[in-house]
């Protein structure tokens, strides 16, 4: 593998060399999902063991297994990520890979500075650096752009006032015959959305939706959308104990 090659002869120790690790690491993670993104979505195959995206501090990106060695020299990328990749739109899938991207980019910066005793004055200083730079998620779903864009256009304190009015908006239209009397029925199916509101989907990590199928893993008690874990709700009533993709392909380590 090349590109682990190169990421294994880089042993950043200063914070300005954790840093730059960390740039190269993110360019190469966000060329796989922007202009590389043909070539990634083909190397994602559902078929496949569990897979991880890895960038290197050459700003180069590989598809490829977990580490063999336990524990791992580095954090590992999030396991999995091919499993959800036909289950999904491509953009959601995108968005999502790209949030455990950012997620494992922050551990291996700060398992540098852990391992290299950077003080709390070091910490904040490579943090502040990192916070200085847009995410892979907000590049790639275009967030920085938007952000900005409200940033320039109305400050914080009225932007909030904004949405807390559509929120009653929005309420108002919901509500308007919250006054005419509900049967028994009504009222359990209400509660049950209340329970699952905040709940997300393992794989996209969108919102519980009252009108979508839903199904939870009897292993590790995630919930998931039908769709993304290719589930219907005919082929549901016949599975004694169900198990998500990931645990289902979990390896088996020594």
């Amino acid at each position: 593998m090349e590109g682990a090659a190169a990421g294994a002869q880089y042993n950043p120790r200063t914070v300005e060399e954790v840093f730059k690790d960390f740039k190269g690491r993110r360019s190469g993670l966000i060329k796989a999902l922007t202009t590389d993104v043909e070539v990634f979505h083909w190397q994602c195959d559902p078929e496949k063991e569990n897979l991880c995206l890895y960038g290197f501090p050459n700003e180069q990106w590989e598809v490829s297994l977990p580490a063999e060695e336990v524990p791992p020299e580095l954090p590992e990328p999030a396991l999995g990520i091919n499993f959800a990749r036909d289950g999904m739109q491509e953009k959601d899938w995108l968005s999502l890979v790209a949030v455990h991207s950012d997620a494992w980019l922050l551990s291996v910066a700060f398992y540098f500075g852990a391992r290299f005793t950077f003080d709390k004055a070091d910490r904040k200083r490579l943090f502040d650096m990192i916070n200085d730079v847009p995410t892979i998620y907000e590049v790639v779903t275009g967030g920085e752009k938007k952000q900005v864009k409200e940033k320039s256009s109305v400050t914080n304190h009225s932007s909030n006032k904004s949405k807390s009015n559509s929120k009653v908006r929005e309420s108002q239209g919901k509500f308007s015959e919250a006054s005419q009397p509900k049967d028994e029925d009504e009222v359990l199916d209400e509660e049950d959305t209340d329970e699952h509101g905040e709940t997300l989907c393992g794989a996209c990590g969108e919102n519980y939706a009252a009108d979508e199928f839903w199904i939870c893993c009897d292993i590790c008690e995630r919930w998931f959308h039908g769709k993304c874990v290719k589930i219907t709700p005919a082929r549901a009533e016949h599975i004694k104990q169900y198990k998500c993709p990931s645990c289902s392909n979990k390896r088996a380590r020594p």
